[in-house]
């Protein structure tokens, strides 16, 4: 209550200073001078203005802050913000905001010096003013407030500071008020970079739990993929043993015992590391066995991994993959089989594992859905961050060469 009293009464002191010194030059006039009723109307009328507008103000002001305080009161308003982003894009933020007030006119924004600038036009608060132009200080003072603001880069963050004030001097705090239209740009502003910076933070959690719901699936898909043998082929293969117990059982012990091996490496890991390159080789090899016991002379493989290179990380069953696939939709449909390579190689500081196939090529008959390759892919992704590939081009002459890259220091990190 003294707060605003005192307020009051420091505007009419100030006013009446003014009245009087009118007066008094009113006054000393000859002839006109000698007219005083003129003189103490027009004295008394601004002074009910100036009080009425001075409680106008009082009353706007508790409406819009809740509060009213010597801060609240005044014409000038200054803010400091910390912003979580970096300079340039808590830069962003604000001009975006302040762009974005009720009668901005112009925004002269400098993002090199982190600074801006704008005009607003001053809102006619109470759609009419008391007395229209028979207000006497209708004219006075002016229509515009202006923005000042920059932004100061610090560690992590952008501190921002802004004043929203009258576009005139400091002098006219004395006798003008501003009808808390100031206050109301200052509050706008930071309502909008709380409003931008909840977005932006809502962002980020979506696409983390997208991520993470990714990651999930991905980890579920390949544990899945661990846990499991192909039905048709384990049952092939059991078949196979089975005919070739009457007629060859020499054979057929030497089909089993490779099952067996392919089995074992085919078994979930019970560590949550990636295997290596040496693993899934063991495992392809068993799984190529079987393959030429079923297949006879029309399926010949070639290897070429070196020693060195047999404890690259390499997540499980990736490798597999991309053998099935050259047997399945390369040499199988053909009459006459053909080879399938396994080489090995390290350059700039990655490994490229390629597996070939002289078959029928990407333009074959029996090409996948391609939802195998689709899966090694996403893995890549997931286990690398983005430093791996998978690259399938055509052989020469014929058949289909896939290649992995995968980084030949660091270990995958995540689920393999």
């Amino acid at each position: 209550m003294f707060k605003s009293l005192f307020f009051v009464v420091r505007i009419a002191i100030a006013w009446a200073l003014v009245v009087g010194l009118a007066a008094g030059l009113y006054s000393s006039i000859p002839l006109i001078g000698q007219w005083e009723f003129p003189a103490v109307a027009a004295g008394m009328t601004t002074m009910a203005f100036v009080v009425a507008g001075a409680f106008s103000h009082l009353r706007r002001v508790r409406l819009i802050a809740g509060h009213v305080d010597r801060g609240a009161l005044g014409n000038r308003h200054r803010r400091q913000v910390e912003i979580p982003f970096e300079a340039g894009q808590a830069f962003d933020l604000l001009d975006a905001a302040i762009r974005e007030l009720p009668g901005i006119e112009t925004v002269l924004s400098a993002r090199d010096s982190l600074q801006i600038r704008a005009q607003v036009r001053r809102p006619d608060t109470y759609s009419r003013s008391a007395l229209g132009r028979w207000n006497p200080l209708s004219g006075f003072g002016t229509q515009h407030n202006q923005i000042l603001a920059t932004v100061t880069p610090t560690h992590d963050t952008g501190s921002v500071t802004f004043v929203c004030e009258p576009q005139i001097g400091a002098w006219s705090d004395w006798f003008l008020v501003d009808d808390g239209t100031n206050l109301e740009n200052a509050e706008a502003i930071i309502r909008a970079i709380s409003r931008r910076v909840a977005e932006v933070r809502r962002g980020e959690q979506m696409a983390a739990a997208r991520t993470a719901t990714e990651k999930e699936l991905t980890v579920a898909k390949l544990n899945l993929l661990h846990a499991q043998v192909e039905p048709h082929f384990l049952y092939n293969t059991l078949a196979s043993a089975q005919l070739l117990t009457r007629s060859d059982p020499a054979r057929a012990e030497e089909m089993l015992g490779h099952l067996i091996q392919y089995l074992r490496h085919s078994l979930p890991r019970a560590e949550d590391t990636p295997s290596t390159l040496g693993a899934e080789l063991e495992r392809a090899l068993a799984y190529l066995e079987i393959m030429k016991v079923r297949m006879g002379s029309r399926l010949d493989v070639q290897v070429d991994v070196p020693e060195s290179l047999r404890a690259t990380k390499l997540p499980a069953m990736m490798l597999q993959t991309l053998i099935e696939n050259a047997i399945k939709h390369g040499l199988e449909p053909r009459t006459g089989g053909g080879t399938v390579w396994i080489r090995a190689r390290r350059s700039d500081g990655h490994v490229a594992i390629t597996v070939a196939d002289d078959g029928e090529g990407l333009g074959g008959k029996t090409n996948g859905t391609g939802i195998g390759l689709k899966n090694v892919r996403e893995r890549l992704k997931l286990a690398y961050d983005g430093d791996a590939s998978l690259a399938v081009v055509a052989n020469f002459p014929a058949g289909v060469a896939a290649t992995l890259t995968v980084p030949a220091e660091r270990e995958a990190v995540r689920h393999g």
